[in-house]
């Protein structure tokens, strides 16, 4: 009966506030209409190119090609939305990235594609219209984004837990605004679930004080993938777009009609080569995320800094955390930011901080972060769910580019929105913003650089233009792989939902594995659906280093650090194969991706928690539990169990592990590095398994097999065993 009172009370509450929402929506229905006619007008445009550019090629293009009309600084999804914007508009362009695309910001975020609901909660509580307006078109851009790539995207349901009445109401009117906001791109209308159902949706919420919960939409999508998707599609569309191509300074001409110096082109080095080249354009854009300020100072040394970075950490752990296709918010954590925790490859993903942070290309997550992202989600779940640190399988920094407007006259604000500004000398810079609305800053920029620099070019086309992969893709394309390819089914649809129609291109050079079934596709690691035939097909797709693969043409770095490191050394000689890597340069690849997990990934904090430091904090008798273990492999009493010992007691059980996997269970607990696994090793190791700290370790489940495994052969009574004398 209460439950029903509050949601009749919300009924009256929030009804003001809908109907004040409602009318300043009006305003902007013409703008679906026009969205309609553009999507016409997208659909006729027709890529010029059916095969990939190869990188080699993209490079010639960049070296022979006397001007293009735009250049365009930065691979992310900003920077390739631009390339592909201006390219479809028929200009010549040019994409320039320092290192891979996506490898900044764009592969690092929380992974949804949302409108923002704390910000219409402030534009409402502010009556603040621009950031109504921002949120109006990130939830029109959320809806163009899951129709244009919707392999890699799709709408995922998200519950807001409520544990005090009067938050019923109150969160029930700011749900219903983001529903009405979204007018017709709404995905699918909130509703409000009691305690019970909400409790059989999401089993692992916190029972205690539960009154009910909201459930709204929101997208997702795979952000790595999607930003080479917009990258290929602008390489498909002409746009000569090459990774791994850095500007070492912009070059400028004097303008004869009004004597000013202006930005013409820019000096580039291939990477991966060391040659440097000259690049000349009508137009160049800085689309540089974080590193705005470095470029917008190689125009001008005197400019001031508009970005202001922010540090959003975000960690992954085990599937079971969450259910498939139900994701969390916390609207209020203990310092008053927000906390998802959702569903994500098989996964969990649980984000994101915001601390002020130093511009860096290589962000580090801090384990301050990951224990404050631990302590809201231990929260929200029940007392039931043990939330350990040794479940963090993965966890990685973001570094988001908060931009003060140069052109406003309050410099010292932060813009909510994106900001286009031209510089004296013509350098066109797009800064802020957000993935979703990601299409619409490119919009902006080009019309910008279209006006600046006088080019021919018509409106932007890109509105319901669909991306690599899209095309011919379906929901059921998968169960076609398995048909025709022979793949496992779950290999099949990780193909499809990443590649799109692109995937039976995957699948033709999927290798046979010579068993039964599956026919083809053999695996990088055992628990994730990754084959070998995607390294094969990611070099064409531009990766050049074992991390382009690790990370953004696989997302194993990103769902689990062990598993990535264990696929390495298969990426590596696969990856030398195709691109003729010396022995050398597989040996450093191995060594530069080990070292990126290591501190970008989160393996250094996750390696941490068990150190020859660590504190041993166990009871006398689990003590005594853990030293009989350690001695049924130490029989000699050394004090110390090698490789041998593992072995001669597997050997006992009829158990067979191969030499080269004993040695690395060995080495993951050997803390000084001695190859040995000393008591005291052993001890801290069990000792961090039982507060947490650790958990997977092969070596303490190895061993515990074992132990019961000789118990159960030592406990056969004497009938049993054949009699004797």
């Amino acid at each position: 009966m209460a439950f029903r009172k509050a949601v009749k009370g919300t009924a009256l509450i929030g009804g003001g506030a809908i109907a004040t929402v409602f009318g300043l929506s009006q305003f902007s229905q013409y703008r679906n209409k026009h969205s309609a006619l553009v999507q016409i007008q997208a659909a006729e445009v027709v890529p010029v190119k059916n095969h990939l550019p190869t990188r080699e090629q993209q490079i010639l293009a960049l070296q022979t090609n006397s001007e293009f009309d735009v250049i365009v600084i930065g691979g992310g999804a900003t920077g390739c939305g631009c390339a592909l914007d201006a390219a479809t508009r028929g200009l010549k362009t040019a994409l320039l990235e320092r290192y891979d695309f996506s490898s900044g910001t764009s592969s690092r975020s929380t992974k949804l594609i949302h409108g923002g609901v704390r910000y219409l909660q402030k534009a409402i509580m502010k009556l603040d219209f621009e950031q109504y307006r921002m949120v109006k078109e990130a939830l029109e851009e959320r809806a163009h984004l899951l129709q244009s790539a919707p392999h890699l995207s799709a709408p995922l349901p998200i519950m807001l837990p409520i544990y005090k009445w009067w938050q019923l109401p109150y969160y029930w009117v700011g749900i219903k605004l983001y529903d009405l906001v979204a007018g017709s791109h709404c995905l699918k209308s909130s509703y409000v679930l009691t305690k019970s159902r909400a409790l059989e949706l999401f089993p692992m919420l916190r029972e205690d004080k539960l009154v009910g919960a909201i459930v709204y939409y929101d997208g997702q999508h795979n952000d790595a993938r999607m930003n080479l998707a917009i990258a290929l599609t602008a390489a498909r569309y002409g746009a000569a777009t090459a990774n791994y191509a850095e500007v070492r300074r912009l070059l400028k001409t004097t303008d004869p009609a009004s004597g000013k110096l202006r930005v013409c082109g820019v000096r580039c080095r291939d990477v991966l080569t060391g040659k440097e080249f000259d690049v000349r354009a009508k137009c160049v854009i800085n689309a540089t995320g974080p590193f705005t300020d470095s470029v917008r100072k190689m125009d001008d040394e005197e400019v001031p800094n508009i970005c202001q970075p922010s540090a959003g950490v975000h960690i992954v752990m085990p599937g079971y955390y969450s259910p498939d296709n139900m994701g969390l918010l916390d609207p209020a954590t203990s310092d008053g930011r927000v906390i998802f925790f959702l569903p994500w490859e098989k996964m969990t993903i649980a984000g994101t901080t915001d601390s002020p942070t130093d511009v860096t290309s290589h962000p580090i997550p801090t384990e301050e972060d990951i224990n404050f992202i631990l302590s809201e989600v231990r929260n929200y779940l029940g007392a039931d769910v043990e939330v350990r640190r040794g479940d963090v399988l993965a966890a990685w920094s973001g570094i988001r580019p908060l931009v003060t407007d140069p052109n406003s006259k309050d410099t010292q604000s932060i813009s909510r929105n994106h900001v286009v500004s031209v510089s004296d000398s013509g350098l066109v810079t797009i800064a802020g913003g957000k993935w979703t609305t990601y299409r619409a800053m490119a919009r902006d920029t080009i019309d910008a650089a279209i006006q600046e620099h006088k080019l021919k070019a018509g409106s932007s086309k890109t509105m319901g233009l669909l991306l690599e992969g899209a095309q011919d893709w379906s929901p059921t394309l998968y169960i076609r792989l398995v048909q025709d390819y022979g793949l496992e089914s779950e290999v099949a649809q990780h193909l499809a939902s990443t590649y799109g129609d692109k995937a039976f291109e995957v699948a033709k050079i999927a290798q046979v594995t010579g068993k039964r079934w599956p026919i083809v596709g053999k695996r990088l690691v055992s628990e994730f659906p990754y084959i070998e035939a995607e390294v094969v097909y990611g070099v064409k797709e531009y990766a050049r280093t074992a991390v382009d693969m690790i990370s953004r043409r696989t997302r194993l770095a990103f769902l689990n650090v062990q598993a990535a490191e264990e696929a390495l050394p298969r990426i590596v000689d696969i990856m030398g194969k195709e691109l003729n890597w010396s022995e050398q340069k597989k040996k450093e690849e191995l060594e530069t991706a080990k070292k990126f997990l290591y501190y970008e990934m989160g393996y250094k904090v996750k390696t941490d928690q068990l150190t020859d430091s660590s504190e041993i904090s166990l009871v006398p008798s689990d003590i005594e539990r853990y030293k009989k273990r350690f001695h049924m492999f130490d029989k000699d009493k050394k004090g110390f169990i090698t490789i041998l010992d593992v072995q001669r007691v597997l050997e006992s059980i009829s158990v067979q592990i191969a030499e080269n996997t004993l040695h690395e269970i060995l080495n993951e607990v050997d803390l000084n590095k001695n190859g040995q696994v000393e008591l005291n090793e052993f001890l801290q190791l069990m000792s961090a398994i039982q507060k947490g700290h650790v958990s997977g370790s092969r070596l303490a489940v190895l061993m515990k097999s074992a132990e019961e495994n000789l118990r159960r052969r030592a406990a056969i009574p004497v009938d049993r065993s054949g009699g004797g004398l």
